[in-house]
């Protein structure tokens, strides 16, 4: 299974505990809610665990895709308490397929504020 693939069947499954083998041991995580890069496994499933609760309800959906051979580019929709959200998921992996950066980019500002309040719930929950 391409990575992908892979990414899409978790991400529908919310199986997250698949993300074990799909991401690199030295994963960063690139969140458009937090100054610093996220590095490190654990702390990138962290987030993606989170953001898959935030975004990814009934509304959300992948609108477009443009794959490379060592990432891809997906914008996706969703709506979040009546708001509107549009945004990327910028992925890169190496050579054996695993995931090496998560790069998330959101828009307008309003849905970056709201997926800030959000994402932050999930995290402190997490903790």
């Amino acid at each position: 299974m391409s990575t992908l693939a892979a990414w899409h069947e978790v991400f529908e499954t919310k199986e997250m505990d698949k993300l074990d083998a799909l991401l690199a041991d030295d994963a960063v995580m690139i969140s458009p809610v937090v100054h610093t890069f996220q590095r490190g496994k654990e702390i990138t499933k962290k987030y993606l665990s989170a953001a898959s609760h935030v975004l990814g309800n009934d509304t959300f959906k992948y609108v477009r895709e443009f794959e490379s051979d060592d990432g891809a580019v997906l914008e996706f929709e969703c709506e979040i308490d009546g708001i509107f959200v549009n945004g990327v998921d910028i992925i890169t992996w190496n050579e054996d397929g695993k995931i090496t950066e998560f790069k998330v980019m959101v828009r307008p500002l309003q849905a970056v504020n709201m997926v800030h309040q959000k994402m932050g719930e999930m995290l402190q929950r997490a903790n």
